[in-house]
């Protein structure tokens, strides 16, 4: 079979996401299925996932330092280990949903694995037998009992149930969700123009959504934790998911449901081996080569122009046909010969990665928030009204303000900045998610600069007391660190999303390409435990710090965590001109790789097609 037979018999992505199915199979009806009719049970879901997980992560390195008896850096990496693995076991929830399993059936099999996870870690904190015996971490006779055996085992294979049910789980709310919209926004005209609008706002009210369940997580089920103790905690977060699970089966009559496709990896790595194979031939003008006129082109022009027609021009000889050899010539394999909309998927995968890397460090700083931070917390005055206030704030609970305050902001966003930002630039969605994404990094390094400020001054306070009792901030202190950072991930975290999901429309890989947004959570977190131990390393070898380094005591006061947060302050700012330089290499039309295509310079003297929209 040619690539023209196969073409044909395969639809194009575009046309592949339009035949949306309900949840008997059938072909949807417009007035029927989709809309934000169908998309409020995918939030409600969304929004009760992220409660029960919030609540569990957010307060994680509390329980395993405390109560499980983990050395506090090694806690650190216990937690942004597990976070790291949620986001990165995203890629798998994506992979299933796109190639065999569809968003509805993927996120209702994970969400009760999930669930079971939250069950099993209840069970586990409930019962005495299955934790080491209480004791004093900050005593420092080194007395305490790690869990070990059984009881490290049992914990951990909850934990990572839970891992494995959210990581599945994430990438499918937000592209199931955003499908609901889809086939509406792909139209023409003025329909076509509202409804994009409607999907811009979609991606607002998922974070809107996700911002509710963080806020509910980290002051109402965290203090729960402190006071109820985390067994109740967890069997709280069991509760919440049951609901989320629940929602989800009530909006099965009302969902525009994608088909899946098959396996979207091995067109891709088609593409890769037809053109290695063939990485000595040329690509012909439609004039100089009438066997493969029309051949090199849709590689280009498949779906409409393509941004990236002029970049990656060697995969473009994955589509050239062998020089026919007479009337009985087998059809070449389609591990040699692939379709346009084949190339233009591998194209879209390498054209997306560097923006993605980009996001790496943003999301380590994100994981100091949740585990140093909480520390840092800890180490402070907690009662809110003074030293004689019995009431105290829970250090988990501080990650909540931002949420509070961007409940606020992502509906003034939305309804006032969108509107004056669209009159300004004529892009549908306000400002397009590369520079939604640019602003994001581009405050983030004050979040890190209040924090080592403010940790300095804890430090300094607490080290000099000399023989009186310490004296200690107010927790309020760390207050703008949070706050900045987010605002910063309003932009960041939303801007990345809308971002991977309209370059996957066209390339038929909705749900994988949203799944790199939750993807460089996971490099982020990883690469925070690699600092921490790198660090912890280099500093003790020079002496820096306590004995085991800047991060290497359980004791902030003997540690340097205000280095460690400078540290990342200036890998933000580096990281932020680097992201300048690949968004510029993104909206260009890329460098000569060596192909003599034709098509490329047509697509190029056509433009873009959908403008800023298209970013």
């Amino acid at each position: 079979m040619d690539v023209e037979s196969r073409a044909s018999s395969s639809p194009p992505p575009d046309a592949a996401a339009d035949a949306a199915v309900d949840w008997r199979g059938r072909p949807c009806e417009p007035r029927r299925h989709g809309g934000m009719r169908a998309a409020v049970f995918v939030l409600g879901i969304q929004a009760f996932e992220i409660m029960a997980i919030a609540a569990v992560g957010n307060n994680l390195i509390t329980y395993v330092f405390g109560e499980m008896h983990f050395p506090l850096s090694q806690a650190a990496n216990v937690v942004t280990n597990f976070v790291g693995t949620i986001f990165l076991l995203s890629l798998l929830g994506g992979f299933l949903s796109d190639s065999y399993l569809g968003c509805f059936w993927t996120m209702l099999i994970f969400g009760f694995v999930e669930l079971s996870g939250f069950i099993l870690l209840s069970v586990q904190a409930h019962l005495p037998q299955l934790k080491p015996p209480p004791c004093n971490m900050a005593a420092t006779d080194g007395g305490c009992e790690q869990a070990r055996g059984i009881k490290a085992s049992i914990f951990f294979a909850a934990l990572y149930l839970v891992a494995l049910g959210s990581g599945c789980l994430k990438p499918n709310m937000i592209a199931h969700g955003a499908d609901q919209f889809a086939a509406a926004a792909d139209g023409g005209g003025a329909a076509a123009a509202d409804n994009a609008k409607r999907l811009s706002t979609y991606f607002n009210s998922a974070y809107f959504s996700f911002c509710a369940g963080e806020l509910v997580a980290l002051t109402a089920l965290v203090w729960v934790q402190t006071h109820s103790g985390m067994d109740v905690g967890f069997g709280i977060s069991a509760a919440a998911m049951a609901a989320g699970l629940v929602s989800l089966v009530s909006g099965a009559a009302f969902y525009r449901n994608k088909p899946p496709q098959g396996s979207i990896f091995t067109p891709i790595a088609r593409v890769f081996v037809a053109a290695y194979t063939k990485r000595k031939q040329i690509c012909p003008s439609s004039s100089s080569d009438p066997v493969n006129a029309g051949v090199c082109e849709p590689a280009h022009l498949a779906g409409g122009s393509f941004r990236h027609a002029s970049k990656f021009r060697f995969l473009d000889k994955a589509c050239i046909r062998a020089a026919e050899q007479g009337p009985n010539t087998k059809p070449e394999s389609p591990w040699r010969l692939c379709t346009a909309a084949e190339v233009r998927q591998a194209k879209t995968l390498l054209a997306v990665a560097p923006i993605f890397a980009c996001t790496i460090v943003f999301n380590t700083v994100l994981a100091q928030l949740q585990t140093f931070s909480v520390q840092q917390g800890s180490a402070m005055d907690t009662a809110l009204g003074g030293a004689g206030s019995s009431f105290r704030i829970p250090p988990a609970s501080l990650q909540a303000i931002p949420y509070a305050m961007l409940l606020a902001l992502v509906p003034a966003y939305e309804l006032l900045l969108v509107p004056l930002m669209r009159r300004a630039t004529g892009a549908r969605s306000g400002i397009t998610p590369l520079q939604r994404i640019g602003v994001g990094l581009c405050t983030v390094p004050l979040s890190m600069v209040a924090a080592a400020t403010v940790e300095r001054r804890r430090r300094d306070l607490s080290l000099s007391a000399g023989g009186a009792p310490p004296r200690a901030m107010s927790v309020l202190w760390i207050v703008p660190q949070f706050l900045v950072f987010g605002v910063s991930e309003m932009f960041t975290a939303v801007g990345l999303i809308e971002f991977f999901y309209k370059q996957a429309r066209g390339a038929g890989m909705q749900s994988f390409l949203t799944a790199l947004t939750y993807c460089s959570y996971a490099f982020g977190f990883y690469l925070s435990s690699v600092l921490v131990s790198l660090v912890n390393r280099v500093t003790a070898s020079r002496g820096g710090g306590g004995h085991g380094g800047w991060l290497g005591d359980n004791d902030l006061d003997k540690d340097r965590l205000d280095l460690f947060y400078w540290m990342l302050a200036v890998l933000s700012v580096i990281n932020f001109f680097c992201y300048l330089l690949c968004a510029r290499w993104y909206n260009s039309g890329g460098a000569d790789d060596g192909c003599d295509a034709s098509a490329s310079a047509q697509v190029a003297a056509e433009g873009d097609g959908n403008g800023k929209e298209i970013i």
